[in-house]
């Protein structure tokens, strides 16, 4: 009979030292012990990428990317034969990999690179043979051969991609927190953990600035049928099913999130003619920056003011980026690092009235000033104060009762 087969990606507070690293080879040979094949997917220990960060920029302001690349992807090197070793120490088979070495082939993109091909075999050759494969997240290789790294968070989308690839039976992301909540317990301490959630939904979460998964990892499960599961890798507890249960349509709102990484670009008296905003946006999109929310005011005496919202770290490839582009004139460029992006997601929107005019009266009630708005389908987003963030999320969270839970059917 044909083993079960789990992807298991544990992230840096899981593997933060060696006590954690024998704890999940502990969980891990547990699992091959009750039956299971098991590949692992493995970050950085702690805050090691965060270290690595900051010597290069302690020796260069501004490095270059595929010496940026090559230095992170260390970091989860130093993972996979630490974990290999406990599991060995364990007396179970294993064996570690670099995404390279895994087969994990990207574009030829530095520091945000995509995943173009996975060529499985010599994973599965191993699996064959009973071994646990300990896969470095984070990284593969580009058609120069050179490391390519996938952002952060691309230990998720390792861990998606190749349980697609292996077609696995579920992907397991194991965290410092045990499943997807409404809302940062950390910030709101009656929020609630979800059982399930819609792929669709937690897309909105990720990239709304709920750490628990990469959004882009999300989007690679929903397209290629991945089911993932959020849990804990600190108790042995069921946690967040992502899958696409059709029954939670009429749950209005699933939940509440609030990213503080993010900044606003305003750009004032930009020549309103055809083709300016195809050139602006152009020009930053091929320095390697997603743009979110974007606001245009109304054209006065044939010029405009623009504003978007960028990740707070590309704040810098922006101010370079307009420094280079042609063809666009502007008054002033104004940056503002101090915002905070506050948005509500839930599938039922689709189908009810009212969650926007609910969400601006409640902030009103706390004298909370929107800068800018965007919405979706399943979501509404606020762009405000950052030292306001906190206090939006909580007094969202109640207006919508999400502590409650779904009415029963």
């Amino acid at each position: 009979m044909t083993k079960p087969l789990f992807v298991q990606k544990y992230g840096g507070s899981s593997v933060a030292d060696t006590d954690c690293l024998r704890r999940v080879a502990s969980r891990v040979a547990s699992d091959v012990r009750d039956g299971r094949n098991v590949v692992v997917v493995v970050s950085a220990m702690g805050k090691t990428t965060d270290r690595l960060i900051a010597m290069a920029r302690e020796v260069h302001a501004n490095p270059n990317d595929r010496e940026y690349d090559q230095l992170l992807s260390t970091g989860e090197q130093i993972t996979i034969s630490l974990l290999s070793m406990a599991l060995h120490h364990q007396g179970i088979d294993a064996v570690s990999m670099t995404g390279a070495q895994a087969g994990i082939r990207t574009d030829a993109s530095h520091t945000k690179a995509k995943i173009i091909a996975i060529d499985p075999k010599r994973v599965q050759e191993n699996l064959d043979r009973d071994r646990v494969v300990i896969v470095a997240g984070f990284q593969g290789v580009n058609p120069d051969m050179d490391v390519a790294t996938l952002g952060r968070g691309g230990s998720d989308l390792t861990a998606v991609a190749m349980a697609a690839a292996l077609k696995a039976d579920r992907c397991q992301i194991f965290t410092d927190v045990d499943g997807v909540y409404t809302a940062d317990p950390r910030v709101v301490p009656n929020a609630r953990k979800l059982d399930v959630i819609t792929f669709d939904e937690m897309l909105e979460f990720a990239s709304m600035g709920a750490k628990v998964l990469q959004s882009r990892s999300v989007e690679f499960a929903k397209k290629f049928g991945v089911e993932l599961e959020v849990l804990t890798s600190f108790e042995t507890k069921p946690g967040t099913l992502v899958n696409e249960a059709e029954q939670m349509e009429d749950v209005l709102v699933r939940g509440v999130t609030a990213d503080k990484n993010q900044a606003k670009v305003t750009l004032r008296g930009v020549d309103d003619t055809p083709g300016v905003a195809a050139r602006l946006f152009t020009a930053v999109a091929e320095a390697g920056v997603n743009v979110d929310v974007i606001v245009q005011n109304i054209s006065l005496e044939g010029h405009t003011d623009i504003s978007f919202t960028v990740p707070r770290e590309d704040v810098d490839k922006v101010q370079i980026c307009l420094k280079k582009i042609e063809g666009v004139n502007f008054r002033e460029e104004l940056y503002d690092g101090s915002i905070a992006k506050v948005s509500l997601v839930g599938v039922g929107m689709r189908s009810h009235t009212g969650v926007a005019s609910k969400v601006f009266s409640t902030l009103a009630d706390l004298k909370v000033n929107i800068q800018m708005i965007s919405t979706s389908e399943i979501r509404v987003s606020v762009v405000i104060d950052e030292k306001l963030a906190d206090e939006a999320t909580r007094a969202l969270h109640a207006a919508f009762d999400l502590d409650q839970g779904p009415e029963p059917a």
